[in-house]
């Protein structure tokens, strides 16, 4: 299997995830009523659906302690950080502090992928640069932070 192929999954819930984060930051609905939503509503085919209800519900549960790890890493409060760039922030410090088993180059990869897709105009380099030096702290020496 490829490497395209076998990520697709992976990334295919990372988009997903953040449609439902989104959702969920607009209208402050539970993550059980978003996930029977997404699955009724949302093409979920080759999506890794544990991983997409890993983050949606761990994101939603462990929003103040992400928010918390994530701020020295800011020039700004989070709050004033474009809701969508917010997001995606937070799946990474997500994914970087509770995946050991995802290198910090895909985490970072398709955070990035993810802020140019659906972010403002320069937002993915602002994740990058967050997400960077998030990444220098928390996962140390680990290969592929740089």
């Amino acid at each position: 299997m490829s490497d395209i192929s076998r990520f697709e999954p992976r990334r295919r819930a990372r988009r997903r995830a953040l449609q439902a984060l989104y959702q969920w930051q607009v209208t402050g609905q539970e993550a059980d009523e978003i996930l029977r939503q997404f699955r009724a509503a949302q093409d979920m085919t080759g999506v890794d659906e544990a991983h997409f209800e890993m983050l949606l519900r761990g994101v939603i549960s462990g929003q103040d302690g992400l928010d918390n790890e994530l701020q020295p890493f800011l020039d700004r409060p989070l709050g004033h950080v474009d809701l969508m760039e917010r997001v995606v922030l937070r799946i990474g410090a997500f994914e970087l502090l509770n995946c050991p088993d995802l290198p910090v180059a895909v985490v970072l990869d398709e955070c990035i992928d993810l802020a140019r897709r659906f972010g403002s105009e320069q937002g993915h380099s602002f994740v990058n640069a967050v997400l960077d030096k998030a990444a220098r702290q928390w996962r140390g020496g680990e290969a592929g932070t740089g």
